[in-house]
């Protein structure tokens, strides 16, 4: 097979139409790890555009990933909202949560901002926990199945689709941002954001960007987790939840969306394989990570980038350069000699 056939865009195309075919010869648990992948793209995704290309080490990710299957579930049981409308007001809800956690973002950095966001993941799990009466406690609570009459599907196949359609908008949505001015902002204040500064670029309003944007895949991506459960409770959003997305951005590649996808599918794929060897999957599991990150840092994509062409992520869209920035200082003085002929 020549290697032209693997480039990127093929390859993200034919496993876009794998998917699309799944249902039609899955049972139902393949389903379930189908859909299952799909929401995780979505979390790496969005925390590889905070963590990967903002440069923003945060662990608040699973918190909103949390707030959003709550909000969601909670619209739903407290208020009878349907699950089409409660579902993107879940995504706000985190959307809003991210944004406000820009504000400390903007004074801290490092392993400082890391704590801090840490601390929040904290507190949003002791809240999930302890505000009964609004979230129902430790024990958590049943979210309604939707309906997705009069389509010819039931609700395992209407869910499924569903998420394909959002995880595929959604990864062609953060790609689009990344080949952007937004994007190329975010790397900016990645290598140093003194350096962002001098050249004009808005810290409190790209990181503030960065964390909503984290915030509401992680909010989609609740909503959709809290219905294919059918059931929200505390423990799916505690600190493990962080670190299994932080596995993924690391063994798929920071700073990489094909990375994302490709890193979500190989960590889910391998702990469903070794469901029924739990102990076994605990020792797989802290192997992987040990061996990505000591010899494999770039991860998959880099490997794949270095054998295969056509896997390259250029910040700016092919066949057109960023515009130059116009000048923001005083032009220089002409030369001598063009001092004295005039």
């Amino acid at each position: 097979m020549p290697l032209s056939l693997l480039r990127r865009r093929n390859v993200m195309l034919a496993l876009v139409f794998v998917a699309a075919l799944l249902p039609l010869g899955a049972n139902p648990y393949h389903l379930f790890v189908a859909n299952l992948i799909f929401i995780y793209i979505l979390l790496s995704v969005g925390l590889n555009l905070l963590l990967g290309y903002a440069g923003q080490l945060a662990f608040a990710n699973a918190a909103m990933f949390g707030i959003g299957a709550y909000g969601t579930g909670l619209l739903q049981v407290h208020f009878g909202w349907p699950f089409l409308i409660a579902f993107p007001a879940g995504a706000l809800i985190a959307t809003a949560v991210g944004l406000t956690l820009a504000l400390p973002a903007l004074r801290l950095s490092g392993l400082y901002l890391a704590l801090s966001t840490l601390a929040f993941a904290q507190f949003t799990q002791w809240v999930f926990l302890h505000w009964e009466g609004v979230t129902f406690g430790a024990g958590g609570f049943k979210t309604p199945q939707v309906s997705f009459a009069p389509l010819p599907v039931d609700h395992r196949q209407g869910l499924y689709y569903l998420s394909l359609v959002i995880m595929v908008a959604m990864v062609w949505f953060a790609g689009n941002i990344v080949t952007s001015r937004v994007g190329r902002a975010f790397i900016t204040v990645r290598d140093s954001e003194v350096a962002a500064e001098s050249l004009g670029v808005d810290l409190l309003r790209y990181k503030a960007l960065a964390f909503g944007l984290s915030a509401f895949y992680a909010g989609i991506a609740g909503g959709l987790y809290s219905q294919m459960l059918n059931f929200v409770s505390p423990e799916g959003y505690d600190l493990f939840q962080m670190v299994l997305q932080k596995a993924m951005v690391v063994v798929g590649g920071l700073g990489s969306i094909a990375g994302s996808v490709l890193g979500a599918g190989t960590i889910i794929l391998v702990l469903e394989l070794l469901r029924e060897f739990k102990g076994a999957q605990e020792v797989v599991f802290g192997a992987l990570l040990l061996v990505f990150i000591i010899f494999m840092r770039g991860g998959i994509v880099s490997v794949i980038k270095r054998h295969i062409p056509g896997w390259e992520e250029p910040l700016h869209r092919a066949g057109v350069l960023p515009p130059a920035e116009p000048p923001t200082s005083l032009p220089l003085a002409p030369p001598a000699q063009e001092r004295g002929a005039s």
